[in-house]
């Protein structure tokens, strides 16, 4: 009888522990998927900063050259 309750005392601790081990991994798991979404997230947000940014410097860049096309308008029609 005594063998037959420590060998059911046994199994039980070899069950709890197993699925602690499950619960862990299943943790782990979910902190690693939660972990690659916020990356994914963090990306899709430097690409979409980096095209405004570049959006604004090709904007500027085009300012810039009207800029440049009026002073030298200016520059030759007072010559005249």
């Amino acid at each position: 009888m005594k063998k037959v309750l420590l060998s059911a005392v046994l199994v039980s601790a070899i069950a709890f522990t197993s699925c602690r081990d499950e619960k862990k991994a299943e943790e782990i798991e979910d902190t690693i998927e939660n972990a690659a979404e916020e990356t994914e997230e963090a990306v899709e947000d430097g690409f979409e900063a980096t095209g405004k940014a570049i959006d604004d410097a090709i904007e500027d860049t085009k300012e810039a050259g009207e800029s440049i096309e009026n002073a030298v308008e200016e520059a030759t029609d007072d010559e005249e």
